[in-house]
């Protein structure tokens, strides 16, 4: 677990470089740091060649951290007021992609305020009844065989999500992948400050991280493919020798197809409707579920 690295890394990088790239910088090298290395048994192993997933709507059906806080909620680690208000964050990071700084902010300074104090042994242990209980039905078994495919080629395969790290790595062993990358918490004495090492794992940090983690581990990141459904993903997506848009939103797919990436959509029934979807009309939506949920806890009747 990392304990607050990187002090005074500023300094060093320059003056040429902004807050945000310094804190893109700093969650990028942290989460490569506590990510996991483990290479997967296989009859001859690519150590240079790897594959990076992004979560949500890639490897998971919906957002992991929301399913996360619902399971935290369920056992009463905070209000429906909390809950609404978390949701409502997560939800316009998600839909806009580029927030004020001040929004942005927000975001990276709320996002795990309500583990502070709490053990990091509590918390995985939590992630790992949640994920049982909420997640597994949600994992896509198209992406899931993709990634299979690449274990099987003798390939490390790493999730790369802006979710907390200890819930990535649960999904990760879970998935039988390599490891995972996500948002790094600060941590002393084992327990949660409430604040995060740099930004959250999002855009310019998710290509920081993944550059780190090859330099750690010796990758060719020409020879390593990454995946995601957003435009969000387009630094990572970028920096790989093969990308590829998976359930991808309406930006990413026309940028897939002028860019002559492959497209995999593992979405039936409702695709059509989902692709293309309006943003005013993706946060009525958003808006409409935290509404229920915060409606039904204040009757006491949380669905969970």
């Amino acid at each position: 677990m990392v304990r607050v690295p990187f002090r005074g890394r500023a300094a060093r990088i320059g003056a040429a470089v902004d807050d945000e790239e310094i804190r893109a910088l700093v969650a990028g090298e942290a989460s490569a740091a506590a990510a996991e290395t483990e290479m997967p048994p296989a009859p001859q192993p690519d150590p240079t060649g790897a594959a990076f997933f992004d979560v949500d709507n890639t490897m998971m059906m919906g957002a992991s951290i929301f399913w996360f806080a619902r399971g935290l909620a369920a056992r009463e680690y905070f209000t429906g007021r909390d809950v609404a208000s978390f949701v409502w964050q997560q939800a316009k990071f998600r839909i806009a992609g580029r927030e004020s700084s001040v929004d942005m902010h927000t975001v990276r300074d709320n996002a795990l305020a309500f583990v502070a104090g709490r053990s990091v042994q509590e918390i995985s242990t939590a992630g790992e009844e949640i994920y049982d209980e909420l997640m597994a039905d949600r994992i896509w078994p198209g992406t899931r065989m993709l990634a299979q495919q690449h274990l099987d080629a003798g390939q490390r395969v790493w999730l790369v999500t802006a979710t907390p790290v200890e819930l990535a790595k649960v999904i990760a062993h879970r998935l039988g992948l390599t490891g995972a990358l996500g948002t790094v918490a600060e941590v002393v004495d084992g327990r949660y400050t409430g604040r995060l090492v740099g930004e959250m794992m999002h855009g310019e940090s998710k290509a920081q991280a993944v550059r780190a983690l090859a330099d750690r581990e010796g990758l060719d990141l020409s020879r390593c493919t990454a995946y995601s459904d957003s435009t969000n993903d387009l630094p990572m997506l970028s920096l790989v020798g093969t990308a590829v848009a998976v359930n991808p939103d309406s930006e990413l797919r026309a940028i897939a197809r002028s860019r002559g990436w492959t497209v995999k959509d593992f979405r039936t029934g409702r695709k059509a409707a989902r692709i293309g979807v309006p943003t005013v009309g993706a946060a009525a939506l958003s808006g409409g579920v935290v509404g229920g949920l915060v409606a039904l806890r204040r009757r006491n009747r949380w669905p969970f």
